[in-house]
C-alpha cells in the first residue's frame, strides 16, 4: 500500500485524514498519522484499518527520519518554521513534501535541489494560502485567455462564526489561532496600489480604514487591509496592475471596536506587564487609562476613547467583563496582547453546538475588446461541527486532494510551488465544489476608481 505520512494532527488535520480514509480502499492508501499526542492521533483515526498512529517529536532526529524514509509521501501539518527539518529529509530520502503553510526564504532555497531530484514540495495549499490562490488564478486565466487586460484585483477572506452560532455583540468568536488575531496588522504599515498610486496604512489608522461587501444571503461585512498585499503582484503575473488589495473580513462594525484596544495599547506584545499574573481584569485596563483621584475606570475609558454609555461600543467592552476586579489574569510575565487573548477567550471561544463559517470574497476589473467589466466571485462555506469545522475543510481538503493528485501523477512540476498552475487548480476547485466549498461569480461593468480621489 502507498504510505502517507501526516506529521501533526491538530484541528486542521480533521478533514485532511477523514478524506484519505475515505480514499483509501479505492486509492490502496495506508495513513500514518504522527504526533507528539498519541491519543490525539488515535482519535483522529478512529480505529480504521487503513490507518495508524505512531507517537513522533519532530526534534528526534532518528525517529523523524525513520518516519519520513518508509512514507511515499509526506504532509506536514506543524507551525510554518518547523516544516524546513521535515523538506531537507524529504530532499535526503526523495519524497514528495505537502504543506499548507506559506513558503519561506528557506523553503525557497531549496527549489532547485527539489527540482533536480523531480520532487514536488507544495506550499500554500489550504484556505489563505491556497483556495484564494486557486480561485484568483483561474479566473485570471480565463480572462487572459480571452485577451483581457487585468485592472483591478481585490481579494478577501475571512474566518468568522456562522450566523446560527452568532451570540455576541462583536459579531465574533475565534474560529482558528487567537494570538493571530490578536495581533493582526502589527509589524509595519499596511501596502496596496490603488489606480495606479502606493497606499500605505500605518498600524495605529489600519481599523479605521475598511471597505465594506455584500454577499447575497450573509448580508454585510467590512474587510480591513493586509499587511502587504503586493506580495504576490509578480508570481500571479500582475506587475502591471493598477489596483491590487488583499485583506481580511469582519462583520461590520468589529474594526470600529477592534480600534478601541489599539487606542489603549492592549495589542502590543512587546513588553512584559509587571505582577501580571496577580492582575484582575478590572487592573489589566486601568493600566492604560491616566490616573485621577475620583474618576472609576469606567469613566476614564470612556473618556480617553471618547465613547459615550449609551454606545454600543461602550456596551461591547462591558460584554467582556473587562472592568471585574474579581476576574484573575493568571499568566505570569505576561505582554498586554497575551493578556488580551486570554480575557476575549473568555468569550469568544467557540462552544460545544457552535459553527464557524468562511467567506471569501475576489473582485476582478479587467478590459476586453473596448469594454470595461468586472467578476465579483464569492465563496460561503459552512462548518458542519467542531471537528470538521468550515476551517478545518477548507485548509484541510485542498492538502488531501493535492497529496493525492501527486501520487497519481497528475501533479509533475516538480519544485517548491503554490497552487497557480491548472494541472493544480483545476481539479482541486472542482472536486471542492462536491464539498460545498463553491465560487459563485457575478459579471457586471467596471467603473474603477476616480484618480484624483487617491
Amino acid at each position: 500500500m502507498r504510505r502517507i505520512l501526516i506529521i501533526g494532527a491538530g484541528r486542521s488535520a480533521s478533514s485532511l485524514i477523514a478524506y484519505l480514509l475515505s480514499k483509501s480502499e479505492s486509492e490502496n492508501l495506508h495513513l500514518v498519522v504522527a504526533d507528539l499526542s498519541l491519543a490525539l492521533a488515535e482519535k483522529k483515526i478512529k480505529n480504521h484499518p487503513n490507518a495508524s498512529a505512531i507517537v513522533l517529536d519532530i526534534f528526534n532526529v532518528e525517529n523523524r527520519k525513520a518516519a519520513i524514509k518508509d512514507a511515499s509521501i509526506v504532509i506536514s501539518m506543524l507551525p510554518a518554521h518547523l516544516h524546513i527539518e521535515i523538506a531537507k529529509d524529504c530532499l535526503q530520502f526523495r519524497k514528495h513534501l505537502v504543506t499548507a503553510s506559506y513558503i519561506s526564504d528557506a523553503m525557497q532555497a531549496l527549489n532547485e535541489e527539489a527540482k533536480e531530484n523531480n520532487l514536488i514540495f507544495m506550499n500554500e495549499i489550504g484556505l489563505d494560502p491556497g483556495i484564494d490562490h486557486m480561485s484568483a488564478m483561474k479566473v485570471i486565466d480565463e480572462i487572459r485567455a480571452k485577451g483581457g487586460n487585468m485592472l483591478l484585483f481585490e481579494s478577501f477572506c475571512g474566518g468568522l462564526v456562522a450566523p446560527e452560532s452568532d451570540t455576541n455583540l462583536w459579531n465574533y468568536k475565534f474560529t482558528w489561532a487567537p494570538r493571530n488575531v490578536v495581533l493582526a496588522g502589527q509589524g509595519g504599515a499596511a501596502k496596496f496600489i490603488q489606480e495606479g498610486t502606493y497606499k500605505y496604512i500605518p498600524y495605529g489608522a489600519l481599523f479605521r480604514r475598511t471597505e465594506f461587501l455584500e454577499v447575497e444571503g450573509y448580508g454585510k461585512f467590512e474587510a480591513y487591509s493586509n499587511r502587504d498585499s503586493l506580495k504576490y503582484r509578480s508570481i500571479y503575473g500582475l506587475d502591471d496592475i493598477l489596483t491590487l488589495y488583499r485583506g481580511t473580513i469582519r462583520r461590520v462594525g468589529f474594526s470600529k471596536a477592534w480600534n478601541m484596544f489599539v487606542q489603549l495599547g492592549m495589542t502590543d506584545d512587546s513588553y512584559i506587564m509587571e505582577g501580571s499574573e496577580n492582575m484582575s481584569y478590572r487592573q489589566f485596563i486601568n493600566s492604560f487609562l491616566p490616573y485621577h483621584p475620583t474618576d472609576s475606570a469606567e469613566i476614564k475609558t470612556r473618556l480617553l476613547l471618547k465613547i459615550d454609555q449609551d454606545d454600543i461600543m461602550w456596551d461591547k467592552l462591558l460584554e467582556l467583563d473587562l472592568f471585574n476586579p474579581d476576574k484573575k489574569v493568571n499568566l505570569p510575565n505576561a505582554t498586554p496582547a497575551q493578556i488580551l487573548e486570554k480575557i476575549l477567550s473568555d468569550s469568544w471561544t467557540l462552544q460545544p453546538d457552535d459553527k464557524d463559517m468562511i467567506v471569501m470574497y475576489h473582485k476582478f476589473g479587467y478590459e476586453l475588446n473596448g469594454e470595461k467589466l468586472q467578476i465579483d466571485s464569492k465563496m460561503v462555506c459552512i462548518g458542519d461541527d467542531q471537528t470538521y469545522t468550515a476551517m478545518a475543510k477548507t485548509v484541510g481538503l485542498p492538502v488531501a486532494m493535492a497529496t493525492l493528485l501527486i501520487l497519481n501523477k497528475k501533479i509533475t512540476t516538480p519544485g517548491v510551488q503554490l497552487p497557480i498552475n491548472k494541472e493544480v487548480y483545476l481539479p482541486i476547485l472542482k472536486e471542492l465544489e462536491e464539498y460545498g466549498v463553491v465560487f459563485n461569480e457575478q459579471k457586471m461593468p467596471y467603473f474603477g476608481y476616480n484618480p484624483d480621489l487617491f
